[in-house]
Parts: C-alpha cells; structure tokens; sequence
C-alpha cells in the first residue's frame, strides 16, 4: 500500500493537467452559430447538401475539418458527403472545426441536418407562436437546392403573421414560379402558411425566386404589408467546364529556354463563379510521342511551357498533347473535360550548310566573260525553303582582281561559279579559288564566322586561244604645242600582240578626227601635224585634242584605242572684253565694272592691265581706270556728263604684254537700274542713233504739238475779236499719259488734240485754213497721227480741205497753205520764238518756274482716270477731283513729286 500511494499521486496529476488542458481547450474553441439544414432522407455519396458561412464565424481560419467522416467541407463552405447517408428517425448533427495554425485559435460550427419529413410531421401550435418573442412578419431567407430529387411537393419555409394571435389568417404568394413564369412551380397553405415547390429547379436558369407573401383575414382585411420572399437556388456542380476549343495548335522554336511559353488554354464552367464548382485545374494527361517529358502545364492559368532545352526539329517536328480541366480544384470526384493540343516545332537555323565535296575543278577558255565554269552542291537539315536552309556562297581566296563571282541558283541553292572578267593565258595558266558558304539567316549556336562557315577549293584552268592585238591602256597621251609647224611628228598609239609581247606586224588607221588636225603612220603608228593645231578651238576639251586609232594584226583582228593629243598653250589670244556696253546710272551710281577675259590659259592670261586708249585729252580727262582685281577695272566720270551714250577705247593687255583696245559704249542715263535705261542723244555722243525713254517721247511729242500750234497761228494767222475771251478745251483725264515706249516702227496711232492743248480763237474766228479749235468747242477735230516711217502729219483743216505735212524722210520740207518752205527757214523762224514760248510757260510773278516743270518720270504704264496734275493743266471747275482719291500707286507718287514745295 505504501508503494501504491507515490503512484496514484503521479496518475491523479496527470489527469489534473489533463483536464486542465481540456478545460482551456474548451473555453479557446467557442462555438458559432448552429446551422440547421434540411436534407432528404436519403444523401447519396458526393452529394451536395449545403452551404455554411465560415468568414462570418471565423474569418482567418487556414484548417477546416468535419467531425463527422460521413461529411466534407470544402474551403467555400460547401459541405458534401462522403458515403451515403440515411437519415433515421433522430436528426443527425455534426461539428465543423475551424483552426488557425498560427495563432493556435479554434472555433466550431454545429450542423444539425433535420430530415424534411420529420419537418412536415411537427404540429402546429398557437402556443408555440405565442411564444416567440420576435415578430413573424418579416423577410424570411429561404433556398432550396437545384436539381432537388424530392420527394415533391417540397417544403421550404413557413410563412407566418403575428396577427394570427388575433385573427384567422389566410396566407397566399404571387411572383415568378407562381402566377408568373414558370407557373405553379410554387404555392402555400392557405391556413399554416407552409411554402412548397412542386418540381425541381436548374440555378443556370433560375438564380433565384423573388415572390411576395401576403397575409389577410377571411373578411378582406389585411393586418400586415405585402411581405417580400426571395427563394435562392442553391448551385449543384452539374455542368461540366469545356475548352473554349477542342483543338489547340501551338508553336514553339526548337533548342529554346527552359521555362519558354508555348501557349496557354481556356476553359469555362456554367456554375455559379466564385466557388468550387467553377474553380478549375489544368492538367496534361499524355504526350505523344514520349517520353522523355517535354511540356508542362500550369494548374491554375493553363499555360503551356517546356520542361527542355533538347527540343530539335530535325528529329521531332510535331508533338501532340492530351489535355484536362476539372473543377472542384482538382479533387477527384470534380467534373472533367478533355481537349487536344497539337505542338509544332519551328525551324532555326542549327545546322550549317556543308559542301558534298571538299575540292573542284574546272577550266575556261582565256578572254571569255558571262560563262557559268562550275556549280556546288551543299546540304542542310534545316527547312527547306526558307532562309535556314536557302544558302549565300562568298569566294574567300583568289579572286583578288575580280575574275569570277558566285552566285545561288534560288531552285536548286547551288552555287554557280562563273566569269565576269576575261582571264589571260598569258599571265596566268591555273588559278586557285576558296569558297565558302552560310545560311541566310544567322547561325544560332557559335557566332564564329570560322567556324560557321563550310569551305571547298576550286582549281580553274586557263585555256590558251589565238587573240587579236590588245590595245592597253586604251586611253594614250602625247604633247604638242598649239600652232606648231605643219609636218611637226610626234609619237602616236602603241598596240601590242599578247602572244609576243611586241608591236611587230601591227597596222594603224585613223577612224575619227574631227578636225582633221594630224595623219597616222600606218605601221609605226606615230602622228604628223597636217594643220595648225588651236587649242582654243571648240572640238578641244580642257586643252586635249582626242582621235581614234584602229590597230589591226596580220590576221585582221582589231582593237581600239583614244589618242589624246595635249595641246600646251602659246600666247595667241590677246584679252578682250565681251560686254562692250555698260550703264551708268547717275542717280545711284558714279561708274560701271568692265571684266576681260582671255582664251589662253593662266600662265598667259591675268593679271591684265586696263587703260584708257584715246587721243582725245577731253574724254581722258572726263573718264577714269581704276583697277579692281587681276580681272576687271571700274570705268568712272571725272566730270558731270550729260545723259547720253560715249564711246571709250580701252585697252586690255595680259602678263605678257599682248593686248587690244575694245571701244566701250557708255550709256549716262537717268535711270535706277540698269533695266530702266535706254539709250539717249547727246551732242558728245557724236556717232550712231540714240534710243529715247517714254518720258523722252513724251516731252518731243509736246513740244511738236507746241511748234505746230505756234507755226500755224504764225503762217495762217486768224481773224480774232481781241475782245472775246479766249477758250481752253477741257482736259482729258484718260489722254495726259501717252503709251509710247516702243523701240521699233510700230501700229499707226491717233492721239486726241486734247491731251496736248493750245490757246484758240472762238467759234466766229475764220482764218486762211478754216475755223481752228477745241472739238468740245467748236466741233472741230485737232490730231497728231504717227506714221510708220516717221511720215508726221498734223491735220487741223476742216474747211479747205488744207493739209500741213513735216516729212523728214521726203526732203526735210514742210509744205503750209499750198506754201513750201526748206526745214532750215522753218526751223529759224520758229525756233526762237518757240523757246521764248517755252521760257515764259506758266511763270509766276518772281518769273519760276513752276514745280513740274522740265521734270523727267519714269514709264508708269497705260493712261489713268485722272487727267494731269501738273501747274500747266487746265481745270474748268475746282470741283470733280473726287477721281485723285483712286489713283494707282505709281501715279501717286507722281502726284507728290509735283505737289512738292
């Protein structure tokens, strides 16, 4: 007894700190909230029964187990069976566990499993009711499972109002599934408010039930408000997942990474998302041709990748793949489909090409271009037809000079060897070449062009034939002195014969010169001046005189060749000037640049030396030389020149001293740009006819209409009443400019009178000649017409039908009233009186002039709207110049010019 006692103290602390762990195992592990589940009689194996909420009772759960081995949970809170499991008379009740293995917590979840039967067999107590402390009347959440096996009609929920207390209720539904589509799939009791459905229910259909309960008594009365009822189909994994193809063709390059993509696979499943019946895996099932294992498959993506870097197209091209997708995750009792993957290898470029023999050989005839000589053939595993296998052939060795080229026949990709350039027997018998040849695409494995590359050696033979002469080089060259001597001999073309090596037996003619120039020997093929050689002459190129030269053998072959003869230059072209007309611009400039060249070349051209040739000392002291560059001098006045055109000798001379004078024509001009001049008179100019600017024209032309106005008035006279005031006709706007600028005989023109105006008597005055006056006036006509020929005839007799003509060309003579007086007694009697005219025209009280007298204008275009803006213009009235306010620009600026103080 003594020994038992230490004993049985051990056993009773052992089972303290048992107990003790249970106690605080149990106080850690709380319990949730019971679920209660209806469920048939009857679960068959792998049967879904239900849902649970685990987030809501434990959310960082990581374990879950059942406690019952005749159930499973799943980590959505589905719970299946494992057997088949009956139902007695008693509910069954289980206990989920919930554990999280790092923070050592655990709860549990009790699941009482009642029987539908034994549901319906509870009775119905007013008792009961009253009891319950919460109100009936209110949303009931009801489910019920899809492809439910019955037995129907299936009890669901009771509906039921606290008002039954006091009334006698009646309980009805409508909605979908009731009086709505599809009908009478559910109903209630109209006394006990029990909920039924009368057949199964498909949730890829159905989702769920939106129905409204309704409570009334037998009178009518309704004590509670419309209740809503939402009836959710629970979802059974009835649809299988299936490949969006049953085919997948996929490509993948050979010799890749491991790990390299080789396509990826998709399917779907009709359940509910988000849970076990949707979560899918991925899974090759076999590979054909095997082993060894090449691809893999990721679970969760269906991506394909390889497993091997061996994969190689030369012996495998093509891999077939049998694939799966299941849902549940993957467990074994998940639902699963089948598809096919077929896998092509594609080709790169892992094999080199390589020569079927390793040396060649061939011959060709000497002189020969454009034959094909050889052709190589190689082999390659890689693809063909495509740039792995298509082959570029390179000639590596001895072909330094450019003989031969090899090129790829694209039909056969053999290398065909030919000749581009003729091969002489006489330099060379054999010859030896190395070739080599790649792919068209890079080689992947070593990037070595040594080792990359197969080579082969061709040994060609040169075969000798009878050749004509060879003219080489075909271009030749001698020098000789421009002007040289007729008879001058110089040497001329060599041709030679390759076989000899000599000129021996060769023969040459002349087949061009285009000038004639020299004459060939025929058998030493030297060159005999025939006439004298300019080397300015246009047939001459950058100073060489080219012929051509045939060279014949005895045997009547031929080349030929280029005899380019270098004329060296001689001093026989003195410089000159070629533009032998300059302007002078007064207003803008005060001398013109002269430029000489010279035909001979630098060694007897420039720096030349300008100077002035004239015996006149007048003209030398009035012009200047001034040298500018070795090239050109600058020609300026000394003096204030009149307008017009000079002459001036001046004398150019190149290094050597040859020179020549060239007389210059200096045009003075008033003028901006030289455009704008054009040649005028002057008395210095002494020689040649003198080209006149419109304004030029236009000031002879008013004075012309002056001299006959005053000449007429003198000669016909006119009986005037002194007292009757005198009558200016109106002046024209569109007639005060006068286009005329022409520099050749042109168009007869008739001018109106009114645009050169000259005081008349009135409309009674008669004179010798008829009434004399303005159109507007008197109704008379007054024109100036220019004849071609410089025939000028003024008409101004109406009456007597008198004619008054100054024809210059016909005598100089100028015949009035029948009358005929010589140009010298004309131009005496009225030259001083027209420039006493001219002098006192419109002079104000301090005898000036007025502003727009003797003033020169530039050309301006056609006439304008407005009439003449001058101090000499007649306005009959201050009003009517509203046309100034749309003058053109040009005209504008004449305005301001003469309005000017």
């Amino acid at each position: 007894m003594a020994a038992a006692g230490p004993t049985s103290s051990g056993s009773l602390a052992l089972c303290r700190q048992l107990l003790l762990s249970l106690t605080i195992l149990t106080f850690a592990c709380d319990a949730c909230k019971q679920v209660i589940l209806h469920v048939p009689s009857k679960l068959d194996a792998e049967k879904f029964i239900g849902r649970v909420d685990l987030k809501e009772c434990f959310r960082s759960a990581n374990l879950i187990h059942s406690s019952d081995p005749d159930f499973q949970i799943l980590e959505d809170g589905s719970i299946y069976t494992r057997n088949v499991v009956r139902l007695s008379s008693q509910n069954r009740s289980f206990t989920i566990l919930l554990f999280n293995t790092e923070s050592q917590e655990k709860k549990q979840i009790s699941v009482l499993l009642e029987s539908q039967t034994e549901v319906l067999k509870k009775p119905y107590t007013k008792e009961k009711v009253l009891s319950r402390a919460k109100r009936r009347w209110a949303p009931i959440p009801c489910s019920m499972l899809e492809n439910s096996l019955g037995p129907f009609p299936l009890f669901l929920q009771q509906v039921q109002s606290d008002a039954a207390q006091n009334y006698t209720i009646y309980y009805s539904i409508r909605g979908p599934g009731v009086d709505q589509e599809p009908l009478n799939l559910f109903y209630v009791e109209r006394d006990s408010g029990n909920l039924y459905c009368t057949g199964p229910v498909d949730r890829e259909r159905y989702e769920s039930f939106e129905l409204t309960a309704f409570a009334t008594t037998p009178d009518g009365y309704t004590p509670e408000y419309p209740l809503p009822l939402v009836i959710k189909i629970e979802d059974e994994n009835d649809n299988y997942p299936v490949f969006t193809e049953t085919t997948y063709v996929f490509t993948v390059f050979e010799n890749c990474k491991v790990g390299s993509s080789v396509g990826q696979v998709c399917a779907t499943d009709k359940d509910e998302p988000d849970t076990m019946h949707t979560r899918l895996k991925y899974s090759i099932l076999e590979q054909s041709p095997s082993p060894p294992t090449l691809f893999t498959m990721h679970p969760s993506t269906g991506v394909i990748t390889t497993t091997s870097s061996q994969l190689d197209r030369e012996l495998m091209d093509k891999y077939l793949l049998k694939i799966k997708v299941q849902d549940m995750d993957g467990q074994y009792f998940g639902l699963q489909t089948t598809a096919t993957c077929i896998i092509n290898i594609g080709d790169v470029n892992d094999n080199l090409p390589t020569f079927t023999l390793t040396s060649y050989v061939t011959s060709v005839e000497e002189n020969t271009i454009d034959v094909e000589i050889l052709r190589v053939a190689i082999q390659d595993k890689d693809l063909i037809n495509t740039p792995n296998w298509r082959a570029n052939y390179t000639i590596l060795k001895g072909n330094e000079n450019g003989n031969f080229k090899i090129v790829t026949d694209p039909n056969t990709n053999e290398g065909v060897l030919c000749v581009v350039k003729p091969l002489d027997y006489e330099e060379r018998q054999q010859m030896s070449l190395q070739i080599g040849v790649v792919n068209e695409a890079p080689y992947i494995r070593d990037s070595s062009s040594r080792q990359t590359m197969s080579t082969a050696t061709v040994t060609v033979s040169v075969k000798n034939q009878d050749e004509g002469p060879e003219c080489n080089p075909s271009t030749q060259t001698v020098r000789i002195k421009e002007n040289a001597p007729v008879g001058t001999t110089s040497n001329g073309y060599k041709a030679y014969d390759p076989e000899t090596r000599t000129s021996t037996d060769i023969r040459y003619r002349k087949l061009s010169d285009p000038k004639g120039w020299v004459n060939i020997n025929e058998n030493s093929g030297s060159i005999t001046v025939s006439q004298s050689l300019d080397r300015e002459a246009e047939t001459v190129r950058n100073g060489i005189y080219n012929i051509t030269v045939l060279a014949l053998d005895k045997d009547g072959r031929s080349c030929t060749g280029t005899l380019g003869i270098i004329l060296e230059d001689v001093n026989d072209n003195a410089p000159f000037i070629p533009k032998q007309t300059v302007v002078i611009c007064k207003t803008t400039m005060s001398s013109a640049e002269i430029v000489a060249v010279d035909l001979d070349e630098p060694i007897n051209g420039p720096p030349f030396e300008f100077s002035l040739e004239s015996r006149n000392s007048e003209s030398r002291i009035m012009w200047k030389l001034t040298r500018i560059n070795d090239t050109a001098a600058r020609l300026s006045y000394q003096n204030d020149p009149p307008f017009g055109s000079y002459a001036v000798p001046v004398r150019v001379a190149d290094r050597l001293g040859l020179s020549t004078v060239t007389s210059m024509n200096v045009l003075v001009c008033d003028c901006i740009t030289e455009s704008d001049c054009t040649d005028r008179s002057s008395p210095r100019a002494g020689s040649g006819d003198v080209r006149l600017g419109p304004w030029a024209i236009l000031a002879i032309l008013l004075g012309i209409a002056l001299l006959f106005c005053i000449l007429f008035t003198l000669v016909c006279g006119t009986s005037v009443d002194s007292k009757q005031p005198k009558v200016l006709p109106d002046d024209l706007a569109q007639q005060n400019l006068i286009v005329s600028n022409t520099e050749a005989p042109g168009d007869d023109k008739v001018y109106s009178s009114n645009g050169f105006t000259s005081q008349m008597v009135g409309a009674s005055g008669q004179g010798i000649c008829g009434t004399m006056g303005s159109g507007v006036k008197s109704g008379g006509q007054e024109t100036i017409e220019m004849v071609k020929g410089g025939h000028q005839t003024l008409d101004t007799c109406g009456v007597a039908g008198h004619h008054h003509t100054l024809d210059s060309r016909r005598g100089g003579h100028v015949e009035v009233d029948n009358c005929r007086y010589n140009y010298s007694e004309w131009h005496n009697y009225t030259q001083s009186r027209l420039g006493e005219k001219v002098h006192l025209c419109n002079q104000d009280e301090n005898h000036r002039h007025a502003q727009d007298y003797v003033l020169t204008y530039n050309y301006e275009g056609k006439g304008s709207v407005a009439g003449s803006v001058g101090c000499c213009s007649d306005h009959q009235e201050e009003d009517g110049l509203e046309f100034l306010d749309h003058l053109e620009p040009k005209f504008r600026t004449l305005a301001e010019a003469c309005i000017k103080t």
